[in-house]
């Protein structure tokens, strides 16, 4: 009698079967809602394209503010490149000992670089300042002394009236003087603005989640029926779900790319008047904009805005429903 050899186990293989078309018929589920939410926002295009307004609308201040604090922050990082504090050394010393001194002042710690500017020069520059070259050149003797402008390594406040304490140690050295009470109340100004675009953009994100939320939610009301029927044939609220979160995300989608056009042509029509008054003053400035990184944000950030407003309308929603 002959044996017959045992056949091969396929549990795992039809596990792996199984799991492959579930997964499959998952992609499928999604890419059908995402088609047919778009479909149904494009069958209400006044409807849809009004939501999606108010949604750009909430979105442009923020945006609009935090451009303008960017080209704030560069700003002040220009202007802290020009914070510097200015030595004045002993009155009476030759060129070698002032050469000596700021030879000694570039080696200190915390010193980027050092400009040294001779009594003559300093002089040579007043005159110039004051224009009264005419009466300071009767003067028998030079009374300024000479001074070295010094760069510091870190602009912070702190650490350069550390840095002037420390210079006033060094012998030949009178005084190390600074004013830098311009650049604290400049960074007082961007912490505030700084504050007031986070306040900003959390307020027009609620917003936005109202919104989104409010038009979630008659949706739902308007498919109540639909859901009710589809839940009763033992649908998951995952499945119910997925639709209106793709609508949300669409709306949220639309709404970025209304902000992204009108922050575009806001750009556009300030920025002549804004060159012409910049070019008055003797300085070129140009509007910031957002750039691919700041599109790429704005645009995330909106379509995770309307995808968090749908699921917290329909999540809410759906506890209310019951299948009859």
């Amino acid at each position: 009698m002959s044996r017959q050899s045992p056949a091969p186990p396929r549990g795992a293989r039809s596990q792996r079967t199984r799991s492959s078309s579930r997964f499959r018929g998952w992609l499928r589920h999604h890419r059908a809602m995402c088609l047919a939410s778009a479909r149904r926002l494009l069958r209400a295009p006044i409807g849809s394209l009004l939501t999606m307004l108010a949604i750009a609308i909430a979105l442009v201040l923020p945006a609009a503010l935090w451009l303008s604090l960017d080209s704030a922050r560069v700003l002040d990082a220009e202007l802290e490149e020009s914070a510097t504090l200015t030595v004045y050394l002993s009155h009476g010393l030759d060129e070698a000992q002032a050469g000596r001194i700021d030879e000694a002042v570039a080696a200190h710690e915390g010193v980027a670089r050092t400009r040294l500017i001779s009594a003559a020069e300093g002089m040579a520059e007043f005159q110039q300042a004051l224009g009264l070259a005419d009466a300071l050149g009767r003067l028998e003797d030079n009374p300024l002394p000479a001074s070295i402008v010094v760069m510091p390594f870190d602009p912070a406040p702190e650490a350069v009236r550390r840095l002037a304490d420390s210079l006033e140690s060094l012998s030949g050295i009178d005084e190390a003087r600074l004013d830098l009470a311009w650049l604290e109340r400049l960074r007082h100004l961007a912490e505030l603005g700084s504050r007031l675009v986070l306040a900003l953009a959390v307020l027009f994100g609620l917003g936005v989640l109202l919104i989104v939320g409010n038009t979630i939610r008659l949706a739902v009301e308007s498919r109540r029926q639909e859901i009710e029927v589809v839940m009763l044939i033992g649908a998951t609220h995952a499945f119910v779900r997925r639709p209106f979160l793709y609508s949300g995300a669409w709306y949220g989608l639309g709404g970025g790319l209304l902000a992204w056009g009108l922050l575009g042509l806001g750009n556009q029509w300030l920025s002549v008047p804004v060159s012409a008054l910049a070019a008055s003053y003797g300085a070129s400035f140009t509007l910031p904009r957002l750039g691919p990184e700041g599109s790429a944000t704005l645009l995330l950030c909106s379509t995770l805005l309307g995808w968090l407003g749908a699921w917290i309308a329909v999540s809410r929603h759906l506890a209310e429903v019951r299948p009859r």
